[in-house]
Protein backbone atom coordinates (compact mmCIF):
# COMPACT_ATOMS: atom_id res chain seq x y z
CA UNK A 1 0.00 0.00 0.00
CA UNK A 2 1.52 3.24 -1.08
CA UNK A 3 0.83 6.94 -0.80
CA UNK A 4 2.09 9.71 1.44
CA UNK A 5 2.16 9.62 5.19
CA UNK A 6 4.21 6.44 5.74
CA UNK A 7 2.99 3.47 7.69
CA UNK A 8 4.28 -0.09 7.58
CA UNK A 9 2.47 -2.38 5.15
CA UNK A 10 1.83 -5.93 6.40
CA UNK A 11 4.30 -8.36 4.79
CA UNK A 12 3.31 -11.06 2.35
CA UNK A 13 2.99 -14.60 3.66
CA UNK A 14 5.26 -17.40 2.41
CA UNK A 15 2.57 -18.16 -0.20
CA UNK A 16 3.09 -14.73 -1.74
CA UNK A 17 -0.30 -13.59 -0.47
CA UNK A 18 -1.53 -11.79 2.63
CA UNK A 19 -3.12 -12.88 5.92
CA UNK A 20 -4.62 -9.67 7.23
CA UNK A 21 -7.15 -11.06 9.71
CA UNK A 22 -9.41 -8.96 11.92
CA UNK A 23 -8.01 -7.73 15.23
CA UNK A 24 -4.50 -9.08 14.64
CA UNK A 25 -1.13 -7.35 14.33
CA UNK A 26 -1.52 -7.16 10.55
CA UNK A 27 -4.92 -5.52 11.03
CA UNK A 28 -3.37 -3.01 13.43
CA UNK A 29 -0.71 -2.16 10.83
CA UNK A 30 -3.44 -1.54 8.24
CA UNK A 31 -5.38 0.66 10.64
CA UNK A 32 -2.27 2.69 11.41
CA UNK A 33 -1.60 3.10 7.70
CA UNK A 34 -5.17 4.31 7.15
CA UNK A 35 -4.87 6.86 9.96
CA UNK A 36 -1.55 8.17 8.67
CA UNK A 37 -2.86 8.51 5.13
CA UNK A 38 -5.89 10.42 6.40
CA UNK A 39 -3.91 12.70 8.67
CA UNK A 40 -1.43 13.44 5.87
CA UNK A 41 -4.43 14.76 3.91
CA UNK A 42 -5.75 16.79 6.86
CA UNK A 43 -8.80 14.57 7.34
CA UNK A 44 -10.46 13.99 10.71
CA UNK A 45 -10.19 10.32 11.69
CA UNK A 46 -12.58 8.45 13.95
CA UNK A 47 -13.23 4.81 14.77
CA UNK A 48 -16.90 3.99 15.26
CA UNK A 49 -18.41 1.68 17.86
CA UNK A 50 -17.97 -1.34 15.58
CA UNK A 51 -14.32 -0.78 14.76
CA UNK A 52 -14.81 0.79 11.32
CA UNK A 53 -12.48 3.69 10.51
CA UNK A 54 -13.75 6.95 8.99
CA UNK A 55 -11.70 9.82 7.56
CA UNK A 56 -13.78 12.96 7.17
CA UNK A 57 -13.50 16.05 5.01
CA UNK A 58 -16.16 18.43 6.28
CA UNK A 59 -18.62 18.13 9.15
CA UNK A 60 -19.60 14.49 9.84
CA UNK A 61 -22.83 15.63 11.49
CA UNK A 62 -24.00 17.86 8.64
CA UNK A 63 -25.83 15.04 6.86
CA UNK A 64 -26.15 13.98 3.21
CA UNK A 65 -22.49 12.92 3.16
CA UNK A 66 -20.85 11.14 0.26
CA UNK A 67 -18.80 8.15 1.41
CA UNK A 68 -16.35 5.95 -0.42
CA UNK A 69 -13.88 3.25 0.63
CA UNK A 70 -13.75 -0.49 1.15
CA UNK A 71 -11.78 -2.80 3.48
CA UNK A 72 -8.16 -3.72 4.25
CA UNK A 73 -8.47 -7.24 5.67
CA UNK A 74 -7.93 -10.33 3.54
CA UNK A 75 -8.80 -13.98 3.06
CA UNK A 76 -6.08 -16.54 3.86
CA UNK A 77 -3.24 -15.96 1.40
CA UNK A 78 -5.27 -13.26 -0.34
CA UNK A 79 -4.13 -10.93 -3.07
CA UNK A 80 -3.07 -7.30 -2.96
CA UNK A 81 -6.13 -5.73 -4.60
CA UNK A 82 -9.30 -7.14 -3.02
CA UNK A 83 -10.30 -4.40 -0.58
CA UNK A 84 -7.13 -2.27 -0.46
CA UNK A 85 -7.61 -1.09 -4.05
CA UNK A 86 -10.85 0.60 -3.00
CA UNK A 87 -9.29 2.31 0.01
CA UNK A 88 -6.11 3.40 -1.80
CA UNK A 89 -8.15 4.62 -4.78
CA UNK A 90 -10.37 6.66 -2.45
CA UNK A 91 -7.38 8.58 -1.08
CA UNK A 92 -5.99 8.97 -4.61
CA UNK A 93 -9.36 10.23 -5.89
CA UNK A 94 -9.40 12.87 -3.14
CA UNK A 95 -5.91 13.92 -4.24
CA UNK A 96 -7.19 14.18 -7.81
CA UNK A 97 -10.16 16.32 -6.77
CA UNK A 98 -7.94 18.68 -4.84
CA UNK A 99 -5.65 18.94 -7.86
CA UNK A 100 -8.72 19.93 -9.90
CA UNK A 101 -9.40 22.71 -7.42
CA UNK A 102 -13.01 21.73 -6.77
CA UNK A 103 -15.09 22.98 -3.84
CA UNK A 104 -17.00 20.46 -1.75
CA UNK A 105 -20.69 21.15 -1.10
CA UNK A 106 -21.31 17.98 0.90
CA UNK A 107 -19.19 16.20 3.55
CA UNK A 108 -16.94 13.50 2.14
CA UNK A 109 -15.67 10.44 4.02
CA UNK A 110 -13.33 7.57 3.26
CA UNK A 111 -14.08 4.40 5.21
CA UNK A 112 -12.21 1.23 6.10
CA UNK A 113 -14.78 -1.37 7.13
CA UNK A 114 -13.55 -3.98 9.59
CA UNK A 115 -13.54 -7.75 9.07
CA UNK A 116 -15.14 -7.77 5.62
CA UNK A 117 -13.74 -11.11 4.51
CA UNK A 118 -14.71 -13.07 7.62
CA UNK A 119 -11.44 -15.02 7.46
CA UNK A 120 -11.02 -15.20 11.22
CA UNK A 121 -14.54 -15.59 12.63
CA UNK A 122 -16.31 -17.19 9.67
CA UNK A 123 -18.82 -14.40 8.98
CA UNK A 124 -18.26 -11.86 6.21
CA UNK A 125 -18.82 -8.10 6.55
CA UNK A 126 -18.94 -8.05 10.35
CA UNK A 127 -18.22 -4.31 10.63
CA UNK A 128 -20.88 -3.22 8.17
CA UNK A 129 -23.38 -5.85 9.38
CA UNK A 130 -23.14 -4.54 12.94
CA UNK A 131 -23.49 -0.94 11.78
CA UNK A 132 -26.55 -1.72 9.65
CA UNK A 133 -28.20 -3.83 12.34
CA UNK A 134 -27.84 -7.00 10.24
CA UNK A 135 -25.83 -8.66 13.03
CA UNK A 136 -26.87 -8.31 16.67
CA UNK A 137 -24.49 -7.85 19.55
CA UNK A 138 -25.56 -11.22 20.92
CA UNK A 139 -24.83 -12.94 17.62
CA UNK A 140 -21.47 -11.20 17.33
CA UNK A 141 -20.51 -12.35 20.81
CA UNK A 142 -21.02 -15.96 19.71
CA UNK A 143 -18.43 -15.68 16.91
CA UNK A 144 -15.18 -17.54 17.56
CA UNK A 145 -12.02 -18.14 15.60
CA UNK A 146 -10.25 -21.45 15.05
CA UNK A 147 -8.46 -21.13 18.40
CA UNK A 148 -11.70 -20.57 20.31
CA UNK A 149 -11.07 -16.85 20.82
CA UNK A 150 -14.34 -14.92 20.74
CA UNK A 151 -14.87 -11.70 18.80
CA UNK A 152 -15.17 -9.58 21.98
CA UNK A 153 -11.98 -11.13 23.36
CA UNK A 154 -10.13 -10.32 20.13
CA UNK A 155 -11.43 -6.74 20.08
CA UNK A 156 -10.47 -6.18 23.71
CA UNK A 157 -6.98 -7.60 23.12
CA UNK A 158 -6.59 -5.12 20.24
CA UNK A 159 -7.57 -2.21 22.51
CA UNK A 160 -11.22 -1.77 21.52
CA UNK A 161 -14.36 -1.87 23.64
CA UNK A 162 -16.59 -4.80 22.62
CA UNK A 163 -19.38 -3.58 24.89
CA UNK A 164 -19.97 -0.67 22.49
CA UNK A 165 -20.75 -2.70 19.36
CA UNK A 166 -24.20 -2.57 17.82
CA UNK A 167 -26.43 -0.81 15.27
CA UNK A 168 -25.50 2.74 14.32
CA UNK A 169 -28.60 4.18 12.58
CA UNK A 170 -27.68 7.77 13.38
CA UNK A 171 -24.42 7.44 11.46
CA UNK A 172 -26.11 5.84 8.46
CA UNK A 173 -28.81 8.54 8.48
CA UNK A 174 -26.08 11.13 7.83
CA UNK A 175 -24.92 9.38 4.65
CA UNK A 176 -26.53 10.31 1.34
CA UNK A 177 -24.58 7.90 -0.88
CA UNK A 178 -21.90 5.23 -0.59
CA UNK A 179 -19.77 4.28 -3.61
CA UNK A 180 -17.32 1.38 -3.28
CA UNK A 181 -14.58 0.75 -5.83
CA UNK A 182 -13.34 -2.84 -6.07
CA UNK A 183 -11.20 -4.98 -8.32
CA UNK A 184 -13.47 -7.16 -10.46
CA UNK A 185 -13.55 -10.76 -9.26
CA UNK A 186 -14.15 -12.20 -12.69
CA UNK A 187 -13.28 -11.51 -16.34
CA UNK A 188 -16.32 -9.66 -17.66
CA UNK A 189 -14.41 -6.39 -18.14
CA UNK A 190 -11.44 -8.14 -19.69
CA UNK A 191 -13.73 -9.84 -22.18
CA UNK A 192 -15.53 -6.57 -23.01
CA UNK A 193 -12.30 -4.58 -23.27
CA UNK A 194 -13.29 -2.01 -20.62
CA UNK A 195 -11.12 -0.75 -17.77
CA UNK A 196 -14.01 0.20 -15.48
CA UNK A 197 -17.55 -1.06 -14.99
CA UNK A 198 -20.57 -0.45 -12.76
CA UNK A 199 -22.21 -3.09 -10.57
CA UNK A 200 -25.86 -3.95 -11.13
CA UNK A 201 -26.42 -6.48 -8.35
CA UNK A 202 -24.84 -9.06 -6.05
CA UNK A 203 -25.94 -12.66 -6.35
CA UNK A 204 -27.63 -14.25 -3.33
CA UNK A 205 -25.06 -16.29 -1.42
CA UNK A 206 -24.39 -18.02 1.87
CA UNK A 207 -22.19 -20.33 3.92
CA UNK A 208 -23.24 -23.69 5.35
CA UNK A 209 -21.27 -25.84 7.80
CA UNK A 210 -21.44 -29.60 7.33
CA UNK A 211 -20.45 -31.79 10.31
CA UNK A 212 -19.86 -35.43 9.34
CA UNK A 213 -19.46 -37.55 12.51
CA UNK A 214 -18.10 -41.10 12.26
CA UNK A 215 -15.89 -43.29 14.40
CA UNK A 216 -12.16 -42.87 15.00
CA UNK A 217 -10.13 -46.01 14.56
CA UNK A 218 -6.76 -47.36 13.49
CA UNK A 219 -6.01 -46.81 9.81
CA UNK A 220 -3.89 -49.93 9.56
CA UNK A 221 -5.93 -52.51 11.48
CA UNK A 222 -9.58 -51.63 10.81
CA UNK A 223 -11.15 -53.55 7.93
CA UNK A 224 -12.76 -51.38 5.23
CA UNK A 225 -16.16 -52.96 5.83
CA UNK A 226 -15.97 -52.15 9.57
CA UNK A 227 -15.22 -48.45 9.10
CA UNK A 228 -17.46 -45.47 9.72
CA UNK A 229 -15.23 -43.02 7.85
CA UNK A 230 -16.75 -39.52 7.54
CA UNK A 231 -14.10 -38.52 5.03
CA UNK A 232 -15.74 -40.69 2.39
CA UNK A 233 -19.11 -38.98 2.88
CA UNK A 234 -17.45 -35.57 2.84
CA UNK A 235 -15.62 -36.38 -0.42
CA UNK A 236 -18.81 -37.54 -2.11
CA UNK A 237 -20.58 -34.38 -0.91
CA UNK A 238 -17.86 -32.20 -2.46
CA UNK A 239 -18.46 -33.90 -5.81
CA UNK A 240 -22.23 -33.50 -5.36
CA UNK A 241 -21.76 -29.76 -4.85
CA UNK A 242 -19.99 -29.50 -8.19
CA UNK A 243 -22.73 -31.46 -9.96
CA UNK A 244 -25.55 -29.43 -8.42
CA UNK A 245 -23.84 -26.15 -9.29
CA UNK A 246 -23.38 -27.20 -12.91
CA UNK A 247 -27.04 -28.18 -13.18
CA UNK A 248 -28.23 -24.84 -11.80
CA UNK A 249 -25.73 -22.59 -13.58
CA UNK A 250 -24.41 -21.53 -10.18
CA UNK A 251 -21.20 -21.93 -8.17
CA UNK A 252 -20.64 -24.06 -5.05
CA UNK A 253 -17.38 -24.61 -3.21
CA UNK A 254 -16.12 -26.57 -0.23
CA UNK A 255 -12.99 -24.53 0.45
CA UNK A 256 -12.41 -25.07 4.15
CA UNK A 257 -12.15 -28.32 6.13
CA UNK A 258 -11.34 -29.36 9.71
CA UNK A 259 -10.59 -32.96 10.62
CA UNK A 260 -10.46 -34.69 14.01
CA UNK A 261 -8.21 -36.20 15.24
CA UNK A 262 -6.31 -35.20 12.08
CA UNK A 263 -3.78 -38.00 12.19
CA UNK A 264 -2.17 -39.67 9.19
CA UNK A 265 -2.76 -43.15 10.61
CA UNK A 266 -6.19 -42.48 12.12
CA UNK A 267 -9.64 -42.80 10.61
CA UNK A 268 -11.35 -39.46 11.36
CA UNK A 269 -14.04 -39.19 13.99
CA UNK A 270 -15.26 -35.89 12.57
CA UNK A 271 -14.92 -34.04 9.28
CA UNK A 272 -16.25 -30.51 9.21
CA UNK A 273 -16.54 -28.75 5.87
CA UNK A 274 -17.88 -25.35 4.86
CA UNK A 275 -19.98 -24.90 1.72
CA UNK A 276 -20.00 -21.57 -0.08
CA UNK A 277 -22.85 -21.38 -2.61
CA UNK A 278 -23.88 -18.52 -4.92
CA UNK A 279 -26.30 -18.14 -7.82
CA UNK A 280 -27.82 -15.47 -10.04
CA UNK A 281 -31.24 -15.84 -8.40
CA UNK A 282 -32.78 -17.28 -5.25
CA UNK A 283 -34.44 -20.21 -7.00
CA UNK A 284 -31.14 -21.46 -8.42
CA UNK A 285 -29.40 -21.05 -5.08
CA UNK A 286 -32.13 -22.98 -3.26
CA UNK A 287 -31.84 -25.78 -5.80
CA UNK A 288 -28.11 -26.08 -5.24
CA UNK A 289 -28.24 -25.97 -1.45
CA UNK A 290 -31.12 -28.45 -1.26
CA UNK A 291 -29.49 -30.78 -3.75
CA UNK A 292 -26.18 -30.82 -1.90
CA UNK A 293 -27.77 -31.52 1.48
CA UNK A 294 -30.02 -34.25 0.04
CA UNK A 295 -27.04 -35.99 -1.51
CA UNK A 296 -24.97 -35.61 1.67
CA UNK A 297 -27.69 -37.17 3.82
CA UNK A 298 -28.07 -40.06 1.39
CA UNK A 299 -24.32 -40.74 1.51
CA UNK A 300 -24.28 -40.37 5.29
CA UNK A 301 -27.08 -42.90 5.75
CA UNK A 302 -25.30 -45.42 3.56
CA UNK A 303 -21.99 -45.07 5.42
CA UNK A 304 -23.39 -44.88 8.95
CA UNK A 305 -22.40 -41.25 9.40
CA UNK A 306 -24.24 -38.67 11.50
CA UNK A 307 -24.71 -35.40 9.63
CA UNK A 308 -25.50 -31.93 10.95
CA UNK A 309 -25.93 -28.95 8.61
CA UNK A 310 -25.90 -25.38 9.94
CA UNK A 311 -26.45 -22.24 7.87
CA UNK A 312 -23.86 -19.81 9.22
CA UNK A 313 -24.60 -16.83 7.00
CA UNK A 314 -26.87 -15.79 4.16
CA UNK A 315 -27.25 -12.68 2.02
CA UNK A 316 -30.23 -12.36 -0.38
CA UNK A 317 -29.88 -10.84 -3.82
CA UNK A 318 -28.78 -7.20 -3.67
CA UNK A 319 -29.99 -4.78 -6.33
CA UNK A 320 -28.00 -1.59 -5.98
CA UNK A 321 -29.87 1.71 -6.00
CA UNK A 322 -31.13 2.09 -9.56
CA UNK A 323 -31.12 5.88 -9.29
CA UNK A 324 -27.52 6.01 -8.06
CA UNK A 325 -26.44 3.37 -10.58
CA UNK A 326 -28.02 5.37 -13.40
CA UNK A 327 -26.33 8.52 -12.09
CA UNK A 328 -22.94 6.79 -12.19
CA UNK A 329 -23.66 5.60 -15.74
CA UNK A 330 -24.48 9.16 -16.80
CA UNK A 331 -21.41 10.65 -15.08
CA UNK A 332 -18.94 8.13 -16.44
CA UNK A 333 -20.63 7.99 -19.83
CA UNK A 334 -20.38 11.77 -20.21
CA UNK A 335 -16.78 11.68 -19.04
CA UNK A 336 -15.82 8.93 -21.49
CA UNK A 337 -17.67 10.60 -24.35
CA UNK A 338 -15.91 13.87 -23.68
CA UNK A 339 -12.53 12.16 -23.71
CA UNK A 340 -12.95 9.76 -26.62
CA UNK A 341 -15.73 11.25 -28.66
CA UNK A 342 -17.61 7.92 -28.48
CA UNK A 343 -20.96 7.06 -26.94
CA UNK A 344 -19.19 6.60 -23.62
CA UNK A 345 -21.33 3.65 -22.58
CA UNK A 346 -20.00 2.01 -19.40
CA UNK A 347 -20.70 -1.71 -18.89
CA UNK A 348 -23.04 -2.71 -16.06
CA UNK A 349 -22.46 -6.17 -14.62
CA UNK A 350 -23.53 -8.41 -11.80
CA UNK A 351 -21.21 -10.18 -9.39
CA UNK A 352 -21.18 -13.30 -7.26
CA UNK A 353 -18.97 -11.69 -4.59
CA UNK A 354 -20.32 -10.07 -1.44
CA UNK A 355 -19.29 -6.56 -0.36
CA UNK A 356 -19.92 -4.00 2.37
CA UNK A 357 -21.85 -1.98 -0.21
CA UNK A 358 -24.30 -4.85 -0.47
CA UNK A 359 -24.83 -4.96 3.29
CA UNK A 360 -25.45 -1.20 3.46
CA UNK A 361 -27.78 -1.15 0.45
CA UNK A 362 -30.89 -1.70 2.59
CA UNK A 363 -30.07 1.38 4.67
CA UNK A 364 -28.58 3.92 2.26
CA UNK A 365 -28.17 4.37 -1.52
CA UNK A 366 -25.11 2.38 -2.58
CA UNK A 367 -23.23 1.71 -5.81
CA UNK A 368 -20.05 -0.02 -6.91
CA UNK A 369 -17.34 0.50 -9.49
CA UNK A 370 -15.25 -2.40 -10.75
CA UNK A 371 -11.69 -2.20 -12.10
CA UNK A 372 -10.62 -4.72 -14.75
CA UNK A 373 -8.89 -7.91 -13.59
CA UNK A 374 -7.26 -9.42 -16.71
CA UNK A 375 -7.03 -12.96 -15.30
CA UNK A 376 -10.25 -12.99 -13.29
CA UNK A 377 -8.27 -14.51 -10.40
CA UNK A 378 -9.16 -13.27 -6.92
CA UNK A 379 -8.70 -14.43 -3.31
CA UNK A 380 -5.25 -15.56 -4.46
CA UNK A 381 -1.71 -14.15 -4.60
CA UNK A 382 -2.17 -14.11 -8.40
CA UNK A 383 -4.87 -11.42 -8.14
CA UNK A 384 -3.92 -8.53 -10.43
CA UNK A 385 -4.95 -5.23 -11.96
CA UNK A 386 -2.74 -3.23 -14.32
CA UNK A 387 -1.54 0.19 -13.21
CA UNK A 388 -3.26 1.95 -16.12
CA UNK A 389 -6.58 0.32 -15.18
CA UNK A 390 -6.11 1.24 -11.52
CA UNK A 391 -5.52 4.85 -12.56
CA UNK A 392 -8.62 4.70 -14.76
CA UNK A 393 -10.53 3.55 -11.68
CA UNK A 394 -9.20 6.47 -9.66
CA UNK A 395 -10.26 8.93 -12.36
CA UNK A 396 -13.70 7.34 -12.58
CA UNK A 397 -14.14 7.48 -8.81
CA UNK A 398 -12.97 11.10 -8.78
CA UNK A 399 -15.47 11.99 -11.51
CA UNK A 400 -18.26 10.36 -9.51
CA UNK A 401 -17.28 12.02 -6.23
CA UNK A 402 -16.96 15.40 -7.92
CA UNK A 403 -20.47 15.16 -9.31
CA UNK A 404 -22.00 13.86 -6.09
CA UNK A 405 -20.14 15.96 -3.53
CA UNK A 406 -19.13 19.12 -5.35
CA UNK A 407 -22.02 20.06 -7.65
Amino acid sequence: MGGGGGGRAPPRDASGGYRRYAWTGADADCRLWFRMQAEARRLDVETDRNGNQWAWLGDPTAGDAVVTGSHLDSVPDGGAFDGPLGVVSSFAALDELRARGVSFRRPLAIVNFGDEEGARFGLACVGSRLTAGRLTKEQAYELRDGDGISLPQAMEAAGYDPEAIGPDPERLARIGAFVELHVEQGRALDLSGDAVGIASSIWPHGRWRYDFAGEANHAGTTRLVDRRDPMLTYAETVLAARREAELAGAVATFGKIAVEPNGVNAIPSLVRGWLDARAADQGALDAVVTGVETAARDYADRHGIDLTVVRESFTPVVDFSHALRDELSRILGDSAAGTTGTSGKVPVLGTGAGHDAGILSESIPTAMLFVRNPTGVSHSPAEFAAEDDCLAGVRALADVLEELACR
